[in-house]
């Protein structure tokens, strides 16, 4: 039979004094029957008949900490994370001292005192549940393209049995990105990707084919874009870069140069996850093979180089921590490729002040949103439809 609600309150009331006079056991059996009689949740029937029923208009109080990040600083927020590119919370976080005022110097972010605090106060953990819903993300697979190069693999020493000073800036891991779509025929543009490995300054650069000149034209180009000189560099076994015409490049120009081993991708894992986040994530998997495409591919990379050494702060692992089979991964803190060329002090003067100038000129949204409408012309150039394609 059911019973009215008003009954049901009465009932609480006749037995509330009965309840928290009871001891334990015949507590138990007094929720047991109402919980029977009412059908209310255990936890409701337990607050009704040690409260009663709430009154009416009553507003209750709510527990837990009152809102910190109200809508003001949630706008704000989405505005910080659309120019940074969606990063998570551990790489935003840290760098939000410096982004914030980037972005009030471009005019993208016009906050109060009390908002800008808040902002600069946010934890990681918060800014990833907060954009959690805001944030796409992509996974698509692809086929690789190198082909290994034997000729002068006995030139070449292997890097894992060769002294490198990964912590100097100017040690460079390099390889080639292919845009070929679901097949290597015919010619194709590709990019020679470079890292450093102590500061993570990155440069993306397009090339038609995989041929030694376009390679050698490449690493040049990269050579007068990095704001400190080429030390070092270590390549895979693909013919690109294991011939004779780089080889004498290097020795002329007195920079070391190294090889991984043969199917050990790991002997390249910095240029591998750079591989994925700067070209694959940005540039994606499609086939280009124009002039045009090239042209504009180059145009993309312009703004793109910028964008990820200036405005995209990476973290770099400290240690590995093992107890058992369990392994603990430990960074530091982000920070951008410049802010740690910066702290290493292998920026020039002059090449300091032309970096800040384009910082100046170059806000990070507005860099983000020239940087995706170039993208926008670069795919009105592809070959087909989207399609999975090689990884380099």
């Amino acid at each position: 039979m059911r019973v009215r609600q008003a009954s049901k309150h009465e009932l609480a009331a006749e037995w509330r004094e009965r309840y928290l006079k009871a001891k334990q056991e015949e507590r138990v059996r007094l929720l047991d029957e109402f919980v029977a009689t009412t059908g209310y949740h255990r936890k409701y029937a337990i607050m009704l008949l040690r409260h009663g029923p709430p009154k009416r208009g009553a507003v209750s109080d709510r527990r837990g900490h009152p809102e910190v990040y109200g809508p003001a600083v949630m706008m704000a927020l989405e505005t910080v994370a659309e120019a940074a590119g969606w990063i998570c919370g551990k790489r935003l976080a840290p760098f939000m001292s410096e982004l914030v005022p980037a972005l009030e110097l471009e005019g993208a972010l016009d906050i109060d005192a009390e908002v800008r605090g808040r902002l600069l106060d946010i934890k990681a953990a918060t800014i990833d549940r907060r954009l959690k819903a805001l944030k796409i993300r992509e996974k698509p697979s692809g086929i690789a393209t190198t082909k290994p190069g034997s000729l002068l693999k006995r030139q070449v020493p292997v890097r894992t049995y060769t002294p490198w000073d990964e912590q100097k800036a100017g040690f460079l891991e390099i390889d080639t990105v292919a845009h070929c779509g679901t097949t290597t025929e015919g010619e194709y543009l590709c990019t020679l990707n470079t890292t450093d490995l102590s500061t993570g300054w990155t440069e993306p650069f397009a090339v038609m084919g995989k041929t030694q000149r376009a390679v050698h034209r490449g690493l040049e180009e990269v050579r007068e874009r990095l704001p400190f000189p080429i030390l070092g560099i270590d390549f895979d076994n693909g013919p690109e870069f294991l011939n004779g015409h780089l080889i004498r490049y290097c020795q002329a120009e007195e920079i070391t140069y190294t090889r991984s081993r043969a199917y050990h991708k790991d002997d390249q894992a910095h240029i591998e996850q750079k591989n994925w986040s700067v070209v694959r994530q940005f540039v994606g998997y499609d086939r280009y093979e124009s002039a045009a495409a090239l042209v504009q591919l180059r145009k993309v990379y312009e703004l793109l180089r910028l964008y990820i050494n200036l405005y995209q702060p990476v973290m770099k692992l400290v240690c590995k921590d093992r107890e058992g089979s369990k392994v603990t991964k430990r960074y530091d803190e982000a920070r951008t490729p410049y802010r740690r060329a910066l702290e290493a002090g292998v920026i020039s003067k002059e090449k300091q002040e032309e970096l800040e100038q384009l910082k100046v000129q170059n806000g990070p949204l507005s860099l983000r949103r020239r940087l995706d409408a170039e993208l926008d012309k670069l795919w009105r150039l592809r070959i087909g439809g989207r399609a999975d394609a090689a990884t380099g």
